[in-house]
């Protein structure tokens, strides 16, 4: 089991992290009716984030995805045929908002070297990340080529995205 850390701000806007903040600080009180409305914003997260892996076509049916508000952390588990593809749903449930951590029990059928992770920064390009992983700026492509398909266009990162880096 693994566990990734993300910027909890920063990624695609995928369900409301104010209403699980608000949800989370009732509950904490001991309010029922609170705690039943944090596990269905919960369940809702959870599903928007399986959707979204859908979305950029990954297949889901042998996937169980959850969210946890209280420590903002998705767990991921099932069966994927390769590592890129594990590292590719790793990126998919964390760079979203409202997702700190993400948690996997990822079965990988045929097992190949594990890629690095960058977190973008202010003023980073693909260029720039190329360069300073492989010495040539004019592999950037490389690092675009892996993040697809959550990747649509090589000039469109953003500060606190995580990226996948291929050896």
């Amino acid at each position: 089991m693994g566990l990734l850390s993300f910027v909890r701000e920063a990624g695609e806007k995928l369900f409301g992290r104010k209403d699980v903040e608000q949800a989370q600080a009732s509950a904490a009180g001991g309010d029922s009716a609170a705690q039943d409305k944090l596990a269905e914003l919960n369940q809702a997260a959870a599903a928007s984030i399986s959707a979204y892996i859908a979305k950029q076509g990954f297949d889901t049916s042998a996937l169980t995805v959850s969210f946890d508000g209280a420590s903002s952390t998705v767990a991921i588990a099932g069966t994927v045929a390769d590592q890129a593809t594990k590292e590719k749903l790793l990126l998919c449930c964390g760079n979203v908002d409202g997702v700190e951590h993400v948690t996997e029990t990822l079965q990988v059928t045929n097992p190949e070297p594990e890629a690095q992770f960058h977190t973008v920064v202010r003023g980073d390009t693909l260029s720039a990340i190329a360069k300073t992983f492989y010495g040539n700026a004019n592999a950037y492509m490389k690092i675009f080529e892996a993040n697809k398909p959550m990747l649509g266009h090589p000039d469109k990162i953003y500060p606190g995205q995580k990226l996948r880096i291929p050896a």
